[in-house]
């Protein structure tokens, strides 16, 4: 007999996705060209950079882990691809993703060989970075080169879809593919879930690890050259705050910060609920009924984001509650 799945747990798994239909038809009923062909690539384009380091920050978080690091990283590969970018796309694109999995590397060997908390290692690492890439960029912005053609993966367009959707694109369906297809995935999910009973059944949890580190670190360095070929220059002091970008895309995806359970699908729907969220009030700003500051949208969504959490916890935990 065929048990029927929980409503609760169903609407707790994928409330992320109910709370993005809504947000997204809120806008649509609200605002003119909200769905508008300009208003929707934009949004992608942009977030595209969230939804790489959400990415890697999903199978690490996944494992019992987190990295920090993302933000600084993405900064540092940003750097590196605006100084590589006059040689052309294919330098560019490697000297920031260099960069990035080197961080990974150091982030993974810290926390498997070396046996470091990954709240420690990942933040030893962030600060790192982040002065690696001042160091590198003298302090300043670095301009990439435009007759190279490095631009286009920032702003060009296949089809008439954004190139760095397109990118973030077959990321994540990559990913969901190796999370859900493949031994690898399962085993980052095993070791989240008990690492040592993982280990004693002869999983390689170490070497797994290493390669969540290893492609967090490369993914961030993606998204800083998406950033540099999106804004045409390198950003020795951007990615603050990213890390908690892609930390709340991961826990508001339903990924449990312990670890053991996690979904690339719903984290690319977290992403995408923020980054939309943000364009609600962008669009609320422009009808010039309110004013709200950059200070107050960041109120704003964080209490937004509150509130999804609870309520999917709360729909997760009831049934389980004893009677």
């Amino acid at each position: 007999m065929t048990r029927k799945p929980d409503l609760r747990i169903l609407l707790g798994t994928y409330g992320v996705v109910i709370a993005l239909l809504a947000l997204i038809a809120f806008g649509w009923w609200r605002y003119d060209n909200f769905v508008g062909f300009f208003n929707i690539t934009s949004v992608l384009r942009y977030n595209s950079m969230f939804a790489l380091v959400s990415l890697g920050m999903c199978f690490v978080i996944m494992t019992g882990g987190i990295d920090l690091s993302v933000g600084s990283t993405a900064a540092l590969g940003s750097v590196a691809a605006a100084l590589a970018s006059p040689y052309g796309i294919l330098p560019g694109a490697a000297a920031g993703i260099g960069v990035g999995l080197l961080v990974g590397a150091i982030n993974g060997l810290l926390v498997t060989r070396a046996n470091i908390m990954p709240f420690i290692a990942t933040l030893a690492t962030m600060l790192a970075a982040s002065g690696s890439a001042l160091l590198l960029a003298n302090n300043q912005s670095v301009s990439v080169s435009y007759e190279s053609g490095f631009t286009a993966l920032g702003q060009g367009n296949l089809w008439i879809l954004p190139i760095p959707a397109v990118i973030a694109g077959v990321a994540y369906l990559l990913g969901s593919v190796v999370l859900n297809f493949t031994s690898t995935g399962r085993t980052v999910l095993a070791i989240g879930g008990n690492e040592e009973a993982s280990r004693l059944m002869g999983l390689r949890t170490d070497a797994i690890k290493f390669l969540t580190y290893l492609a967090s670190g490369g993914l961030a360095g993606l998204a800083g050259v998406i950033l540099a070929a999106q804004f045409g220059a390198g950003q020795p002091i951007e990615g603050v705050g990213w890390e908690l970008f892609a930390i709340a895309s991961v826990v508001v995806g339903g990924t449990l910060l312990t670890g053991g359970v996690g979904s690339v699908g719903t984290t690319l729907a977290g992403v995408l609920l923020l980054g939309i969220l943000f364009n609600v009030l962008n669009f609320e700003n422009g009808m010039g009924w309110i004013s709200l500051s950059a200070y107050w949208q960041s109120v704003i969504r964080g209490a937004f984001l509150l509130v999804v959490v609870i309520i999917q916890a709360r729909m997760v935990t009831r049934p389980n509650a004893p009677a």
